[in-house]
């Protein structure tokens, strides 16, 4: 079972889960919460703070991203930025890299030498 976090934690994991956490110090914080800094130092080494409040700025971040996209593909347009375009259409699903790979037969088993080898010549080209 996992540990419970308390009002006073989950306050502080709403500052410090924002950029410049939200415009306070640690101190002012903690001042929020009713602790110390002290506390608020021990409760970020704890690990079901930390993994909330990684939690948290995910969730923060995620909802910039439908503006980042839009200032990215206005600059794309405007610049002709190839690569915001192609960075764009990835974020989107719309392009990946693709990565092909050939067998000579489906029930032979492959000589590890051989592929060695093949890796070697394709390190070579690159």
């Amino acid at each position: 079972m996992s540990k419970r976090l308390t009002t006073e934690q989950l306050t502080a994991i709403h500052y410090l889960s924002q950029p410049n956490k939200g415009g306070k110090t640690i101190e002012e914080i903690a001042k929020e919460c009713g602790v110390s800094d002290r506390t608020v130092y021990r409760w970020m080494n704890d690990d079901t703070f930390d993994k909330e409040l990684r939690r948290q700025a995910q969730r923060n971040v995620s909802k910039l991203v439908p503006d980042v996209v839009q200032a990215m593909y206005a600059t794309a347009i405007k610049e002709g930025n190839a690569a915001a375009a192609k960075l764009i259409l990835t974020v989107a699903g719309m392009l990946t890299d693709k990565i092909e790979v050939e067998t000579k037969s489906s029930d032979a088993i492959p000589d590890i030498e051989e592929m060695r080898r093949m890796l070697a010549e394709d390190d070579t080209d690159a």
